[in-house]
């Protein structure tokens, strides 16, 4: 079987396989009130998605000892949620396993919650690393990359956040950066990830035979 360019796809969750975008606005107006921070309106909401993941933060004054908390409230309220895939999730999940790529997920939120939405794809992943903290996303990629064997050559981080590519980074890990997600564009592409990734075909294309461009 000729290899994958990328035999080892490292996924974030929110915003990258679930759609699950509004519910983060609202569960973040949600921390805001419970948390004592500032709540956006909805059109800072969106001057949101153009900044870093730290930058958001020093835009909602939110200090870093509230972060471990915050995660806390937000998984539980996570739990009580129906989040969807976004469409055609599934079917190019089951391309990549079917080229022989192995699948892993890195995120945030919580096993149960993560596994609920993807249904019988779960089983598509071979690897999973749950409740990253907001910035520790690096040594859990690092975990992946032992568990599978695998040195940071092999693997791509697919996620929606500059801090999924800023996690790749310091795991010397290529990056796929999903515009359908969280982040916008311009943020994503001053991040300066391996790859843009516009849509899941070309995603899947990241995966073909070995020998391919990576640019």
């Amino acid at each position: 079987m000729i290899g994958s360019t990328y035999p080892l796809f490292i996924f974030d969750f929110d915003g990258t396989l679930a759609d699950s975008g509004a519910w983060m606005v609202g569960a973040l107006r949600q921390m805001a009130d419970r948390h004592r921070f500032r709540k956006p309106t909805d059109s800072e909401i969106d001057y949101l998605r153009g900044l870093s993941n730290r930058e958001i933060l020093k835009w909602l004054e939110i200090p870093g000892w509230r972060l471990p908390f915050i995660a806390r409230d937000m998984r539980k309220l996570a739990g009580t949620a129906t989040v969807e895939l976004f469409p055609g999730t599934e079917k190019y999940l089951s391309e990549l396993a079917a080229q022989g790529v192995a699948l892993a997920i890195v995120s945030s939120n919580s096993r149960v919650n993560i596994e609920r939405a993807l249904g019988p794809s779960a089983g598509l992943f071979t690897h999973f690393e749950y409740g990253a903290s907001l910035f520790g996303k690096g040594k859990r990629i690092r975990r992946v990359l032992r568990a599978a064997g695998r040195p940071p050559a092999d693997a791509i981080v697919v996620g929606d956040e500059v801090r999924d590519v800023e996690a790749a980074a310091s795991q010397g890990v290529a990056s796929a950066a999903v515009t359908w997600g969280y982040a916008r564009r311009e943020a994503l592409v001053t991040a300066s990830p391996t790859h843009l990734v516009e849509t899941a075909d070309d995603l899947v294309s990241l995966a073909r035979v070995k020998g391919q461009s990576r640019s």
